[in-house]
């Protein structure tokens, strides 16, 4: 039993909105040497199904880094956590460039590791702004060192 088990099955929060404009989908294929022209090439990518260019999901799931620090804290007392891989993740609809993403994330199982080490998974949910199909879902795996 650890201090975590009273929170399984609560929502932690949900995450500031956060802009995927074409800036930050370029940097992203020049980091990753991702140039598909349906991520780089408004014209190429304008002839597609998708009518512009899309973020990468590589790029869509790397942000929840930075969301997370939005919930993170929601848990308590934890000295650092640890990316510690995903069980389930499914990108569900593209990520047009210059929207707005944001995530729900929700703690779904909690297993003591060592006396100092918790594992959760935590159920996130990708949204993107004025749509009904979520970017990304995902159960997300976290390593805190208490």
């Amino acid at each position: 039993m650890t201090a975590f088990d009273d929170k399984v099955g609560q929502t932690l929060g949900t995450s500031r909105w956060i802009e995927v404009d074409q800036p930050r989908i370029d940097a992203f294929a020049d980091t990753t040497e991702d140039h598909q022209f349906i991520h780089i090439d408004p014209k190429a990518a304008a002839q597609t199904p998708f009518g512009t260019t899309v973020a990468h999901g590589f790029l869509t799931l790397s942000l929840l880094s930075t969301l997370a620090y939005d919930v993170m804290p929601a848990l308590g007392p934890y000295k650092m956590s640890i990316n510690y891989g995903f069980d389930r993740l499914r990108f569900l609809a593209a990520v047009p460039s210059d929207s707005r993403l944001r995530a729900h994330f929700r703690l779904t199982e909690v297993t003591e590791k060592a006396a100092d080490r918790i594992l959760l998974k935590v159920e996130v949910t990708m949204e993107i702004e004025g749509t009904d199909t979520p970017a990304l879902i995902a159960d997300w795996l976290v390593l805190l060192q208490l």
